[in-house]
């Protein structure tokens, strides 16, 4: 159940602002036995809503008078300052963000060879947009035919995002698709690279029919391959993501000769 407390109140300030709209305008020891705050405390309970402007006091009167503001103008108040507590906080974590990002990517980078893996159309998805988002320097995509288990437009927005993401950074990309896969595209995705990649030096898509199987290659030293279904043909079983500079060497030499015979795609 909601209460004022969710907004930020306390206990005895939430009290005293209830007790404040039923009895009108009243006295720090009235509002003491109405509200149940102890008198001890009353005074700090309420030069804290007054902080909040959730009161209004009759200073001439003597002894000082309280009375509540209006429960809107009330609520009003509390929520505009509990999305401002919110915002510096979203700015402090922002901030420590980038201070933990520049002192991480600081270290030096292990060089052994490490394998993971992705079962499952989420699992494999995430595994994909996490390894794109990792690339510092260029990303080699292969597109097969689409897996019919997957939600093919809005996985391709999805990816194209993260491509885009890439760009900015300053990653090249290269992309080579069956014509089976660039019709699984939406016309969202086809409006994109129109406006925005189709005229960039450092994006390129090329199509050709002599690819069989779907694979990422990034900063050639990793590789994504994406591990179809044994018992279903042409459905996705999940990905291998594998860091190994070697055999991502032998991938990329094995995509050249495909890339430098496909043709551009043209939108």
């Amino acid at each position: 159940m909601a209460s004022l407390r969710d907004l930020g109140l306390s206990e005895y300030e939430a009290r005293a602002y209830r007790a404040l709209l039923n009895t009108g305008p009243t006295t720090a020891k009235e509002l003491s036995r109405a509200s149940d705050v102890p008198m001890g405390r009353i005074y700090d309970v309420l030069n804290s809503i007054e902080q909040y402007n959730l009161v209004r006091s009759q200073t001439a009167s003597r002894p000082k008078k309280y009375v509540a503001v209006e429960p809107s103008t009330a609520l009003d108040r509390l929520l505009t300052d509990k999305k401002r507590e919110l915002e510096e906080k979203a700015d402090q974590y922002e901030s420590i963000v980038d201070t933990l990002a520049d002192e991480l990517e600081a270290a030096e980078p292990v060089e052994e060879q490490f394998w993971t893996a992705a079962v499952g159309t989420d699992e494999t998805v995430d595994l994909l947009l996490e390894r794109l988002t990792a690339a510092d320097q260029d990303i080699v995509m292969v597109s097969a035919d689409p897996d019919p288990q997957m939600d093919m437009q809005a996985v391709s927005e999805m990816v194209l995002a993260h491509l885009e993401d890439a760009l900015d950074r300053g990653v090249s990309v290269d992309l080579l698709m069956t014509r089976e896969a660039v019709a699984s595209q939406s016309e969202t995705v086809g409006e994109r690279y129109r406006a925005t990649l189709q005229s960039r030096d450092d994006f390129e898509v090329r199509i050709s029919e002599d690819v069989t199987h779907s694979f990422d290659i990034i900063d050639g030293v990793e590789v994504c391959i994406q591990v179809p279904n044994p018992l279903s043909s042409g459905e996705a079983f999940g990905m291998i993501d594998l860091k190994d500079p070697e055999f991502a060497t032998q991938v990329h030499e094995e995509f050249l000769p495909r890339w430098e015979e496909a043709e551009p795609l043209e939108f």
